[in-house]
């Protein structure tokens, strides 16, 4: 099966997980875009609608689904996003796309999450996949010395501004043997908006498409 294939199928499992009124978020990227069509193939009443990007609003109005502002929506039942990278206890890096900030607070404000992947997604340790992290443009080099003396190389992703107005580093080299530790610690560096690994909100389940089918993994 190949890596279109995989994500159409995982699409297509996920929009079968959202019950009827439901609640949902949506997240961002191409196996999203896929969950997306599926949704909208499928028909289901949807509840309020909260999308983590002007890209994901943006196709999920064209199929005529409404979108909410989190503001109104309050909590969510469940948020269905991908990940670059998940381990076997549910932590993801996210935001090779940039939307980590968003994707991280519309997840904060579900009672569910769910992750969408391809079986190449899944790690036995977070790392290889190049750290995304928001930061506040004034603080992009004070921040990237940060990381430097936290072992970590930093790249600063050229010609990209997030729908925040803000800038992204991609990290390397960094321990995340203990990915909540690490979480919180990036996170208190002055002029980060927020870290792409999602270690305190990780997924409750995980969908892994390969060439034997769609799997389901508990975490």
């Amino acid at each position: 099966m190949d890596q279109q294939s995989k994500k159409a199928a995982v699409g297509k499992a996920a929009a079968a997980e959202v019950p009827e009124g439901c609640n949902l978020g949506v997240g961002t990227g191409s196996t999203v875009n896929a969950f997306i069509d599926a949704l909208a193939a499928r028909g289901v009443e949807l509840g309020n609608v909260v999308s983590s990007s002007e890209a994901t609003t943006e196709r999920l109005k064209k199929h005529g689904i409404a979108v909410t502002e989190l503001n109104s929506a309050g909590n969510l039942d469940l948020y269905v996003d991908g990940a670059d990278e998940i381990d076997g206890a549910g932590h993801m890096i996210k935001g090779g796309g940039g939307a980590l900030t968003r994707e991280k607070i519309v997840a904060g404000a579900s009672q569910r999450f769910l992750c969408i992947v391809d079986d190449s997604k899944l790690v036995r340790v977070l790392g290889e996949f190049p750290l995304p992290m928001e930061v506040i443009p004034m603080g992009r080099s004070f921040v990237a010395r940060q990381l430097v003396k936290l072992g970590g190389l930093p790249e600063y992703r050229e010609n990209f501004v997030t729908d925040n107005g803000n800038v992204i580093l991609d990290v390397r080299h960094l321990d995340l043997v203990d990915p909540v530790e690490m979480e919180d610690r990036l996170n208190r560096i002055p002029g980060v908006v927020t870290v792409g690994i999602f270690g305190r909100r990780k997924a409750d389940l995980v969908l892994a498409a390969s060439d034997e089918g769609v799997k389901r993994i508990q975490v």
